[in-house]
């Protein structure tokens, strides 16, 4: 295989200046913790015992990996193997879909941070590539945007894409009756979540990870991702009680988290933990996520069932465009988006999370 090649650069890897971050921004890679215990959801158990295990990992970490999810191995296999082909393709190949817009829809980004001291931006050490999809029915909403090449990847996407989705309801079912709603509250509110996203992602080999990042910290922001990654390859780290921890794929699980809208949504119950991906020396990683709803229009705010006057609302209602619109005005920060949406009572801003 000919050497890996930026999508924005055809010259062979090189750990230059536009890759080093801010001293602040450096991963301290000797004070990261492993974090053993973060909950393993066994798809298989009693209903009783899902929502119970759901509702610790959601208040406790953001976070838990899905065993007997019912998704094949093979599948899931197939579906790394062939965003790894994609990344994997001439630098002539890739150029033609790269985009200076964060989420353009099939087009691939470098994600970067802004050096507010120097004014420029930093690129972070990976690619992603970005495209929507109607979790319904499986087919992205711009099909001709796709690649070609591999040719099996439209089929083999599309085909992990609608298995998810089903997966998806039944979290989403299991997340409402871990917050002690009806099952169904997901669906009754947003009516089918079919507005999703995804995202393949792709971290080449470092030559010194502890200058740079494959993805800065940020919470996702949407209600909720499942992630895909290589098994065995670290990168994922999760911040908990303000201490970075590795998060390592167990074989044949997918990673799932609590995003933004999820948070705001339970009233700071749950939580959209802050993650981040860094690079290996000797080890690539590919990894897939799907971002689930809601939709442009969709009105998020506390859920009016989990409020007493003990418990009054965090956050105003908003629009999820309106919460778009803030997210593009921090472009290049570390990004606080849900916190702009706190209700500020006297000097106070009631209680966002710091994870």
């Amino acid at each position: 295989m000919a050497s890996f090649q930026w999508a924005h650069d055809p010259k062979p890897l090189s750990l230059t200046s536009q890759f080093i971050v801010p001293d602040e921004n450096k991963p301290n890679l000797n004070n990261v913790s492993h974090l053993d215990t973060i909950p393993f959801i066994d798809m298989s158990k009693d209903r009783k015992t899902l929502i119970h295990d759901i509702s610790r990992a959601c208040e406790d970490y953001g976070f838990f990996q899905l065993t007997n999810h019912g998704i094949p191995v093979e599948l899931c296999h197939n579906v790394l193997q062939v965003i790894t082909e994609f990344f994997e393709l001439p630098y002539e190949e890739k150029v033609t879909m790269l985009s200076n817009e964060h989420m353009e829809d099939g087009k691939l980004f470098k994600y970067y941070i802004t050096d507010q001291v120097r004014d420029e931006k930093i690129l972070m050490w990976g690619e992603a590539f970005f495209h929507t999809w109607d979790l319904l029915v499986g087919t992205s909403y711009t099909d001709d945007r796709l690649p070609l090449n591999p040719p099996n990847y439209r089929e083999v996407v599309a085909t992990y894409i609608r298995e998810v989705a089903k997966l998806v309801t039944k979290l989403l079912g299991l997340i409402s009756q871990a917050l002690g709603l009806d099952e169904n509250y997901f669906e009754k509110t947003f009516g089918e979540i079919s507005d999703g996203s995804a995202q393949a992602n792709y971290y080449p080999p470092c030559p010194d990870p502890t200058l740079t990042l494959g993805l800065r910290d940020h919470t996702d922001i949407k209600i909720l991702t499942v992630l895909l990654a290589d098994q065995g390859k670290p990168g994922l780290q999760v911040l908990n009680n303000h201490e970075w921890f590795k998060v390592d794929s167990k074989p044949g699980a997918l990673i799932v988290n609590v995003a933004d809208q999820l948070q705001v949504l339970s009233n700071d119950k749950f939580k959209s933990a802050r993650h981040r991906i860094v690079n290996d020396e000797v080890s690539k990683r590919a990894s897939f996520a799907i971002f689930v709803g809601p939709g442009e229009h969709g009105v998020v705010g506390p859920i009016k069932e989990l409020l007493n006057d003990d418990y009054p609302a965090l956050y105003r209602n908003y629009k999820f465009s309106e919460f778009m619109e803030e997210f593009r005005n921090q472009k290049g920060k570390r990004r606080a988006v849900k916190e702009h949406f706190l209700i500020k009572r006297g000097s106070e801003a009631g209680g966002a999370s710091s994870n």
